[in-house]
């Protein structure tokens, strides 16, 4: 197994390995291991039916269901990721980490590209270690005492799910999800801090007023996507991207419109941030 960095501030290529043939535990650990140090890892030529993208996410922790669009058939945890030609919006075409509006957030997702457009489509990812670490003693300790309050209704990411919601929805699903998690989390497995709150799903900040927090929310908002933050991947054919959502962001750019992208989505069980 080979491993290459594709920037500076995190991401990281896998060559060597062929997951339709499975991972014994040692190279299982060996993957998670390059995640935690990486953040983001991508492994090309992976032509992977739906039955061993999921023996590989078993082999990184333990899949869950999306709660608001239905699985593959006899795969209820792979849900497709599609923009078709005709759509205007990109599912999830914002800044963020997944569905922090759980009381229990994803550990990590992964996708696995099927159908790309012949340009654009790129996926931009954020560092968020990076984004707390760069911050002022000052405002380090101002955020740590903080509580962040999710919601999976905020406008401009509800948008995103329309189309999905339309030809796949979970009729089932409630029409809002909220949780309360701390604005600077602590990695369970690293140790490391990060800053966790995201444009997509941060609503406000427990104890404070809208006028209070959005001055705050929107100086960490912008911050935390800064370019020597981030990566970008251009996708191919047969991609494999696995990203740890308690230290990242990420940010599928919409600028393909006319053409047909089409993802397999993984997403892993995760703790409860503290």
């Amino acid at each position: 197994m080979e491993v290459k960095k594709i920037a500076g501030a995190l991401g990281a290529e896998i060559s060597g390995v062929d997951l339709s043939a499975g991972l014994d535990a040692a190279q299982a650990k060996a993957v998670r291991q390059v995640l935690l140090d990486h953040q983001v890892i991508f492994l090309r030529n992976q032509d992977l039916t739906p039955a061993q993208f999921m023996a590989f996410g078993h082999a990184m922790g333990e899949p869950i269901e999306y709660p608001f669009v239905k699985g593959l058939e006899g795969y209820p945890h792979i849900i497709e990721v599609k923009k078709l030609e005709h759509e205007k919006v990109n599912f999830g075409g914002i800044w963020h980490s997944d569905t922090t509006y759980l009381e229990n957030p994803p550990m990590g997702s992964m996708l696995l590209s099927r159908e790309v457009p012949p340009y654009g489509g790129d996926t931009m990812f954020a560092n968020q270690y990076l984004a707390y670490e760069s911050l002022s003693e000052t405002m380090k300790g101002l955020l740590d005492g903080l509580t962040g309050i999710s919601s999976s209704a905020r406008a401009d990411v509800s948008k995103t799910r329309e189309d999905r919601i339309k030809s796949d929805g979970k009729g089932e699903a409630p029409k809002e999800y909220r949780a309360e998690h701390p604005v600077v989390r602590t990695h369970p497995e690293t140790g490391r801090k990060a800053l966790y709150v995201n444009v997509a799903h941060t609503a406000g900040i427990k104890g404070m007023t809208d006028e209070e927090s959005a001055p705050l929310l929107s100086f960490l908002f912008k911050h935390q996507v800064k370019p020597e933050f981030t990566c970008r991947f251009a996708w191919e054919p047969n991609v494999l991207a696995f990203w740890d959502n308690r230290c990242t962001q990420h940010n599928p750019i919409n600028d393909y419109h006319g053409f047909r992208r089409v993802m397999n989505r993984i997403t892993l069980e995760g703790d409860r941030p503290v």
